[in-house]
């Protein structure tokens, strides 16, 4: 690819990724502190950026760490972010410490997940939730989380609240789609929005969750649990697997549900 042409795609890639944050040329120029001028030249392809300015105006942007690779490649720059498997002895520290939060959380359930929410690891408390699942598929290898919450022959007939559990659950996912434009969780959306769903939930109890969290209220053999959930991500990441991973955490919401998981 020509420089002239590199400078083009790039340009173009910068200013999809600039509406998709929803900025003004002149908001972007200012946070990037830049000229509206520079800027307009960098997304024309009239002006050919520097590596050290691709990184700067995706690092602005708040461009995922994939898709600054691909940035840099569109802009005739060797990618600068490493995606090794979570299994590579160079990310040993960090997967120790996924294993730990993880143990750390039982009895209550943890899970963590890929950028495509397939699940990585579960601690001990996560297979026997999985135990009415009649859709075997949906447990061989990768589990996408979403699809077996969702899913008619998954966990969905277990959810007391499902419609509120499914809108909470798109919305992140629409929120995600709009931070990264991944084609994959945008087919995944397709997906999930088609799965059987009741439209509201009549004589639902109000728990006072509300005005605090949206619940995740699950039928057991014993009664029903009802958690709450905390997103950890790692802080400071730049290797492409860790800044795409998350610890969903549950907590429980009651004090049956506390005592029921503490036996």
């Amino acid at each position: 690819m020509t420089t002239e042409r590199s400078a083009q795609v790039f340009g173009g890639q910068l200013k999809e990724w600039r509406n998709r944050r929803r900025m003004s040329q002149l908001d972007f120029s200012l946070e990037a502190e830049i000229s509206q001028k520079h800027l307009s030249f960098i997304e024309t392809g009239r002006s050919t950026p520097s590596r050290d300015m691709v990184i700067h105006l995706t690092e602005c942007l708040d461009v995922p760490l994939r898709e600054r690779n691909t940035l840099l490649l569109a802009a005739g720059y060797a990618p600068l972010y490493l995606a090794r498997d979570l299994d590579d002895p160079s990310l040993t520290a960090a997967r120790a410490a996924i294993d730990l939060l993880l143990k750390g959380h039982e009895p209550y359930p943890a899970i963590a997940i890929d950028r495509h929410w397939n699940m990585l690891a579960a601690n001990a408390a996560v297979p026997a939730m999985l135990a009415g699942v009649t859709e075997q598929s949906l447990l061989a290898q990768p589990i996408n989380v979403l699809r077996l919450s969702l899913h008619p022959g998954g966990l969905a007939p277990q959810i007391v609240n499902l419609p509120q559990w499914k809108k909470h659950l798109l919305e992140r996912l629409r929120h995600q789609i709009n931070v990264t434009a991944d084609e994959v969780l945008i087919d995944l959306m397709d997906e999930l929005k088609s799965y059987p769903c009741p439209d509201s939930e009549p004589n639902a109890p109000d728990d006072g969750y509300g005005d605090v969290f949206v619940p995740f209220e699950f039928l057991v053999p014993d009664g029903k649990l009802s958690f709450f959930s905390t997103t950890t991500v790692f802080g400071t990441p730049v290797d492409v697997t860790l800044s795409e991973i998350a610890i969903e955490s549950f907590f429980p919401a009651n004090e049956a549900t506390r005592k029921a998981l503490s036996v």
